[in-house]
């Protein structure tokens, strides 16, 4: 008789153990997919809206504020998950010097139990454009 109480803790350890590696594991990819998505489009978004204009003008190197948000959101939109909600939220733009601040809000949901389970993601960035010269 305890042999079975026995198997039959170990496996719902086993069921409740591999639930929470789910769970964990949707929210930390979530979480890494957006960082990385957030930084490379940032950093793209900012060589695109580079001023050439102003740069051969004055040899100093500025952003156009419009044309970096219409590059981020572009590009962000091409890299994202269509099932999923984004919440994009630009802080701050300087043209000169070229830095920007940014937060994308995204909401993972877990349905494995009886409720669901929602936890809002949010990653936020600052970025300098930095030039060899």
């Amino acid at each position: 008789m305890r042999e079975s109480f026995w198997s039959a803790m170990i496996i719902i350890f086993g069921i409740t153990a591999i639930l929470f590696v789910f769970f964990f594991q949707l929210v930390t990819n979530t979480e890494q997919q957006n960082y990385n998505l957030l930084k490379e489009v940032t950093e793209a978004a900012m060589i695109d809206a580079v001023d050439l204009t102003a740069y051969r003008a004055t040899n100093s190197i500025r952003i156009d504020r419009e044309k970096f948000v219409e590059n981020f959101v572009r590009r962000f939109a091409e890299g994202v998950n269509f099932a999923t909600t984004y919440d994009i939220y630009i802080y701050d733009v300087n043209e000169t010097p070229p830095k920007v601040t940014l937060a994308i809000q995204t909401q993972a949901t877990s349905g494995l139990t009886e409720q669901r389970v929602d936890i809002n993601i949010t990653n936020r960035l600052s970025a300098i454009l930095e030039t060899p010269y």
